[in-house]
C-alpha cells in the first residue's frame, strides 16, 4: 500500500493552495494521512474527496469546524501495520520514550506541528515520522512531505520529498 504522510498544510493562512506535486501524491495514495493543522474546512473536504483513505486529525490552529469533525488522536491498520496520528508530541528532547509509552499499540506515530521533518526509532521499536509542512517551511530550507510503503506488517521505502519553492503564480490546488 503507498501512503503519503503530510501535516501542517495551513490553508488559506500560509498557502493559497496546496503544491500540485503533493496533490499528484495524493492521487497516487492508497492511504493518506494529515497529522493536523488544516486551518481550512476545504481542505479537509479536497484530501478527503481526493483520497482513497484519509487518516486524519485536528491540530492546534485548527477550529471548530475541523475540531467537530476529526479526532485529536486518529488509529489505522494499513496493510498489518498499526498507526497512530496525532499533531503535536510535545517537546523534542524524551519525544522517543515518551510516545513510546503514550502509543505502545502502535508500529508507527505521524505527527506535525513543528514543522521539522522527524525519522527515529523508540526503544522497543515505534516509528516517529514528522513529514514536515507542503507550505510553511519555518526555519527549514524546504517544503517538505513524506510517502511510504505498507506490505505485510512492515513499513519501508520511508522518503522525505522536498517541493519546490512557491512562486506568486505558483502551480497547485486552490483550495476556495
Amino acid at each position: 500500500m503507498r501512503l503519503l504522510l503530510t501535516t501542517d498544510t495551513h490553508v488559506p493562512a500560509r498557502a493559497r493552495r496546496l503544491p500540485a506535486e503533493l496533490m499528484a501524491a495524493v492521487d497516487a495514495a492508497d492511504v493518506v494521512f494529515h497529522a493536523g493543522d488544516w486551518v481550512d474546512e476545504a481542505t479537509l473536504d479536497l484530501l478527503a474527496a481526493r483520497s482513497r483513505r484519509l487518516v486524519a486529525v485536528y491540530g492546534n490552529n485548527d477550529g471548530p469546524g475541523l475540531r467537530a469533525r476529526l479526532p485529536e488522536v486518529a488509529t489505522a491498520e494499513v496493510a498489518g501495520v498499526r498507526f497512530a496520528v496525532v499533531h503535536e508530541t510535545g517537546p523534542a528532547r524524551g519525544r522517543e520514550e515518551r510516545c513510546a509509552r503514550q502509543f505502545a499499540d502502535a508500529d508507527v506515530l505521524v505527527f506535525g506541528h513543528s514543522h521539522i521533518p522527524w525519522d527515529t526509532a523508540a526503544p522497543g521499536g515505534l516509528r516517529l515520522l514528522n513529514p514536515g509542512s507542503p507550505t510553511d517551511r519555518r526555519r527549514q530550507p524546504h517544503c517538505t512531505y513524506m510517502t511510504a510503503v505498507a506490505d505485510a506488517g512492515a513499513l519501508s521505502d520511508v522518503a522525505l520529498h522536498r517541493l519546490p519553492p512557491r512562486s506568486a503564480a505558483g502551480g497547485g490546488v486552490q483550495v476556495r
